[in-house]
């Protein structure tokens, strides 16, 4: 699977530029898990990782391959289900917070977006469901966007804490297609029950330490939230503020050499060089270095320049 991502990177940033790749990156990342578990489970055989523990998928009877429809399900709930659902929420939170922009910078936004992409059928879509909302129920979605999503963060975590102490279903979309695995061990095929005890308990151990470090993660959050709230705030009231500031006492900003547009909320890497925030993060994200001179740069050493002008 990484092999077929990496193959469509390189095809993508060579024809088409880091751009477009940027762009497109999680397209990509969706084609090439559909091109590798269709080839593989969706076909009936067994992918690599499975191949080499010499394990095969079979339905909750235990006696029986998966049938093609629930291969087919869980191909779907492992990798168009997360794509699909992370596109909708980023859709939703930026419909939500566009009521803070400003209106030139909302028709550019609009104006950016590729015409017939996923993105911007959720907009036209959301725009005409979020419409009937007024100014304050927006604010008041807001934030249960935010728990929603890392809700699913820590619903994940505690379902890979489940399989640690159980020893099945380790991927959420198996659980939902009742596909669990058997042992191949010669001709005959062995339950998963009957390996090293010493073994299964060690997973258990992990699987109890990984919910105790989550229930100190949702402490955390739950005591941090007033600040994260207001937090929120002051980057609502800065968006909204910032357009007229430049336009009344700062020249035009240079353009951002990702984008090629008037450099957004500009963010600088340990290089000392300025880019817009998004353009920069997801090209950290993808490749750790200065698109201009190529020194190593991480995610986490970027500086967003709050007060810059």
């Amino acid at each position: 699977m990484d092999s077929t991502f990496e193959t469509l990177r390189f095809i993508c940033w060579n024809n088409f530029g880091s751009k477009r790749w940027l762009d497109w990156r999680k397209e990509m990342e969706l084609l090439s898990d559909l091109v590798y578990y269709g080839l593989t489970t969706f076909s009936g055989y067994q992918t690599l990782g499975e191949e080499y523990a010499s394990i095969v998928q079979v339905d909750p009877s235990k006696r029986r391959i998966p049938s093609r429809a629930r291969h087919g399900l869980l191909v779907l709930g492992h990798a168009f289900l997360p794509y699909l659902l992370d596109k909708f929420l980023v859709s939703l939170e930026n419909e939500l917070e566009g009521g803070q922009e400003s209106l030139s910078s909302v028709r550019r936004r609009q104006a950016a977006s590729r015409a017939w992409s996923l993105e911007s059928l959720l907009k036209r879509w959301m725009q005409r469901a979020m419409g009937q909302l007024s100014e304050s129920q927006r604010r008041d979605c807001l934030p249960a966007v935010f728990v929603f999503h890392q809700g699913l963060t820590l619903l994940h975590r505690f379902h890979v804490a489940l399989f640690y102490l159980s020893g099945s279903f380790y991927h959420l979309s198996k659980r939902m297609a009742g596909i669990s695995y058997l042992r191949v061990m010669g001709l005959c095929m062995v339950g998963l029950d009957s390996s090293d005890r010493s073994i299964r308990s060690s997973y258990r151990l992990l699987g109890a330490v990984s919910l105790l470090q989550l229930v100190i993660t949702v402490s955390l959050q739950l005591n941090s939230y007033r600040q994260r709230q207001r937090a929120r705030k002051e980057w609502k009231l800065y968006r909204t503020l910032s357009p007229h500031c430049l336009e009344s006492s700062s020249p035009r900003a240079a353009p951002c050499i990702l984008c090629l547009e008037e450099r957004r909320h500009p963010t600088s890497t340990p290089c000392g060089h300025l880019f817009c925030w998004e353009c920069i993060t997801e090209w950290c994200n993808t490749k750790a270095e200065c698109p201009l001179c190529r020194e190593k740069s991480q995610p986490h050493r970027l500086v967003y320049l709050r007060n810059y002008s």
